[in-house]
């Protein structure tokens, strides 16, 4: 019987890795696993070893999970000496807005759930290419971009210095990490030799993370939520991710023409679950949270001004799907570009600046205390029908991402092909930057005239955004284990891969 796996990810070199994984004998997760490590090589901007991972998994008897891979705000964190140092409000980059790194052992969360290779078969590939890899449009940008931030950093700054397109990325003391990890496993990392050295880097830097911390850090597994919509089963991750607020949507998308006369009425969806995240959303661990009465439909209240940057974040995401019924949605970040603008020099990790997303008022439930998750952005979705899988799917986008979410849902339930759902013009709702007002619409100048009239007649500031601007995100999706596509605004690639018995053990490069 002949083998069938879709991928998509937002860099071609991943989805390279992918394929070559399916091509000796792994299947959707191993195809996941290697896209997703490659990616903290080749996309360094947007993801790491040093940040979280959120992903959903579904096995071959149609089960689907949850791995939250979000690390805590460290054990020794001084909630006064936080608002003494930063005024009442959490810094956007530095020490202080570093929380354990998650990733490396979701991948091992994964790794567990159904992958058919051995744990080292993953990082080949990324390691290869952190010896010296091409700087993409996308990373050239991003590091235009972040001038300032790399420059304020000597680790940054000897990696990354003002690299162009085309020019080659060397990243020698991460490749030394990655094999490491490879072959000790990610008890080097949490706990052992590896973790050492870059607590000992950190804490150089004044990032108040102990090694107890990374050898306390355990990932959370758990069943997803989950709704019905227009006859599919639509599941996502709970809190202390904003996955809720994609559900919330579609309870009050039934009879809508959110791409036409009603996108005016999809913006106020929208506005009333930014208000909800920026009220209610925080690690349930800590703080009492009424998911089913968030999911009967968002709140009526106005939102207050943007707390942290762009709408885009900065984050990759990895969908799979394969004819054996396995099929992974995986999201990973340093959450703004560049995370936390922290290179440790000895390992080569590039850290998150997840804890920027806490609060620092003792009134929210979202506040910063010693060994809790922050509120987090990232949230993979799977839709199926009839237990049949429909669409694996997930985006960059920061706090846009449910929203950029139900777009490109809506768009194949109304039976387009995932390559024209992820390239059709987006909008999104919120501020883009720290302090602009969240009753901000951003949107692409080739939407419709009719979807343009409706939203600008909301009142909203307006900002108008060139054609396929990736500040409306990446998006990534497969449709089973056939078809698949990814976002024009990225510099990725899907591919479906079909293999006889024979082809198995094939060796591509």
């Amino acid at each position: 019987m002949t083998y069938h796996c879709a991928i998509a990810s937002p860099h071609v070199l991943a989805t390279a890795a992918a394929k070559k994984a399916i091509a000796r004998g792994g299947n959707a997760v191993d195809a996941a696993l290697a896209a997703a490590v490659t990616l903290t090589v080749v996309y360094p901007h947007n993801t790491g070893l040093g940040g979280d991972l959120i992903a959903l998994i579904r096995s071959p008897d149609g089960r689907i999970s949850c791995v939250n891979a979000s690390g805590p705000a460290p054990a020794g964190t001084d909630v006064a000496a936080l608002s003494s140092r930063h005024g009442g409000q959490m810094p956007v980059s530095g020490p202080d807005t570093i929380t354990v790194p998650g990733a490396v052992a979701g991948y091992a969360a994964l790794h567990a759930s159904g992958a058919a290779l051995t744990w080292p078969d993953h990082f080949a590939a990324a390691i290869r290419h952190a010896e010296g890899t091409p700087v993409v449009p996308g990373l050239a940008a991003a590091i235009a971009e972040a001038g300032d931030l790399i420059a304020a950093d000597p680790g940054m700054r000897t990696v990354f210095g003002s690299l162009r397109v085309g020019e080659t990325l060397r990243q020698e003391a991460l490749a030394t990490t990655l094999a490491e990890i490879a072959a000790q496993g990610p008890e080097v990392l949490y706990g052992g030799p590896l973790g050492k050295r870059l607590v000992a880097g950190l804490q150089a830097l004044a990032v108040p993370i102990a090694l107890d911390d990374l050898a306390a850090y355990e990932v959370e597994q758990s069943d997803p939520l989950h709704r019905a919509f227009r006859g599919f089963d639509v599941y996502t991750s709970p809190p202390n991710t904003q996955g809720f607020l994609l559900l919330q949507a579609l309870a009050a998308l039934e009879r809508t023409d959110p791409h036409g006369e009603d996108a005016g009425q999809l913006a106020a969806i929208f506005h009333g679950g930014i208000a909800d995240r920026n009220r209610h959303l925080a690690d349930p661990r800590f703080a009492q949270i009424d998911v089913d009465a968030l999911l009967l439909g968002p709140s009526r209240e106005a939102a207050g001004p943007a707390i942290t940057g762009r709408a885009s974040g900065d984050t990759v995401a990895v969908v799979t799907a394969d004819s054996e019924g396995y099929a992974v949605s995986l999201i990973q970040s340093l959450f703004h570009s560049f995370g936390a603008g922290l290179l440790e020099p000895s390992t080569g990790i590039v850290m998150h600046n997840r804890g920027a997303f806490f609060s620092l008022d003792a009134a929210s439930p979202n506040v910063i205390a010693p060994g809790k998750r922050p509120a987090h952005t990232l949230m993979p979705v799977m839709v199926t029908q009839e237990e049949r899988l429909a669409w694996s799917m997930g985006t960059m986008g920061g706090k846009a991402q449910p929203q950029i979410l139900t777009q490109v849902l809506l768009r194949l339930l109304d039976g387009e092909q995932p390559a024209d759902a992820v390239a059709a013009p987006r909008w999104v709702v919120g501020g883009m930057e720290a302090g602009q007002p969240e009753d901000t619409i951003s949107l692409e100048m080739d939407l419709s005239p009719r979807t343009i009239a409706a939203l600008t007649a909301t009142g909203a500031r307006i900002v108008s955004l060139p054609p396929a601007s990736e500040w409306v995100g990446h998006a990534q999706v497969v449709g089973g284990a056939t078809s698949a596509g990814s976002d024009p605004r990225c510099d990725g690639a899907s591919a479906m891969v079909s293999l006889v018995p024979e082809d198995f053990q094939a060796d591509i490069s």
